[in-house]
């Protein structure tokens, strides 16, 4: 390990306190996608006090921000990426207080060392991951707005049950269909009623005659969010909210589309009517720069944190998928419970907050701010990613 990666390692090491600290207030109090003020501001303070320039309300979502902090000269420019939304009745059950947190350690006990080194980093406050809010995706938000237009590089890591450097992340579209019939007597006058709840169950059975027909990477899930109040009354209003997945964007809208004709068909068939909207943006597929990877996979390495060989299979989406078309960038993921301990779980929340989950969190922030020292001191590092980007 240089000089340079041992020092900043053990500032991280002397900010334990504060990042555990930090990671374990997120954790008691959880906040959803674009509300997560306390989130955000708690990260954003620690960023302007190492002496950060820090831009609040990026991309016109109040709670995203942007922290800029120059090198001496001209260089690359690294963006570190935090996320700290939380899911509804779960909390960080995806460990987003330990990405955040990471996130922004990295860069603080990177400070000291930036006004020496060539480029600039950026640390990007990155709302509404989790598709359980409208309009999530704050990453898609900023890539629309420009905001990785002068980045050279993209980087964090996430919590897991295993070491890995990345792998399959599916492209995700996120849509609501409301249904609307006739209410009546659902016993004295069935006859004049048109059953909104019936057109959304038969829409399910057609999805699930559909699973015969998409390749094996698809998924399609979804709820029926409102279905009726009482059995006596025909329901007028039905709504589903739902998923659907592919390994490509170009296939997840051949997808998307069938999927609708499942709805229309069944709200034909029962004499509804079904509208659409997107609750969310539709995020892109991943793709995991290789040279990037094997930088941030060797400075794991060196701090001997195991690491299981291949890539993740998740079948799941996020909006750094988004930002991995238009920059390289990884999505790794740092072991830091068991794994039979599943995501998107209270047990996976819980995890963060342990031994294991703080040892993770620490880990995670040297391994960020060691693989941005990689790419401010080593021009042919960041070269070989645009080529690898780039399909060279």
């Amino acid at each position: 390990m240089s000089d340079l990666k041992n020092l900043v390692v053990q500032d991280v090491e002397a900010l334990r306190l504060r990042l555990t600290e930090l990671s374990r207030r997120m954790y008691h109090e959880p906040e959803l996608g674009l509300q997560e003020y306390r989130a955000s501001a708690a990260l954003t303070g620690m960023l302007a006090e190492a002496g950060f320039m820090v831009e609040r309300g990026t991309a016109g979502m109040p709670t995203a921000f942007r922290a800029r902090l120059s090198g001496s000269r001209p260089g690359p420019r690294v963006a570190l990426l935090a996320e700290y939304d939380a899911l509804p009745g779960i909390g960080h059950g995806c460990g987003h207080n330990i990405i955040g947190t990471a996130a922004v350690g990295a860069a603080v006990a990177l400070a000291r060392f930036i006004p020496e080194l060539d480029g600039e980093l950026v640390v990007l406050g990155t709302p509404a991951e989790e598709g359980a809010v409208d309009n999530a995706g704050g990453k898609v938000v900023m890539v629309e707005a420009g905001v990785f237009n002068d980045v050279d590089a993209a980087i964090m890591v996430h919590p897991s049950s295993r070491t890995t450097a990345g792998g399959i992340s599916n492209a995700r579209v996120a849509l609501e269909m409301r249904f609307y019939g006739k209410s009546a007597h659902a016993a004295g006058a069935p006859h004049e009623g048109i059953n909104a709840l019936d057109a959304a169950i038969q829409t399910f059975n057609g999805w699930n005659a559909l699973r015969q027909h998409v390749k094996g990477d698809v998924r399609i899930h979804g709820v029926i969010t409102k279905g009726g109040m009482s059995p006596n009354i025909v329901p007028d209003y039905a709504e589903v909210r739902m998923y659907v997945r592919a390994q490509d964007t170009t296939y997840l809208k051949e997808v998307e589309g069938k999927v609708r004709k499942c709805a229309e068909g069944a709200a034909m068939a029962t004499g509804a009517r079904v509208e659409f909207r997107y609750t969310a943006h539709t995020y892109a597929n991943m793709r995991n720069n290789r040279v990037l990877s094997q930088a941030f996979m060797a400075n794991l390495e060196q701090l001997n944190v195991p690491i299981t060989p291949g890539e993740s299979t998740s079948g799941g989406s996020t909006d750094m998928g988004n930002v991995s078309q238009v920059v390289p960038a990884i999505h790794p993921y740092i072991a830091m419970c068991p794994p039979g301990v599943a995501s998107h779980s209270r047990e996976f929340a819980d995890a963060t907050v342990t031994p294991e989950g703080e040892a993770a969190l620490m880990n995670a922030a040297k391994a960020l701010a060691m693989t941005a020292i990689d790419l401010f001191t080593t021009s042919q590092l960041v070269e070989n990613a645009k080529k690898e980007f780039a399909g060279a």
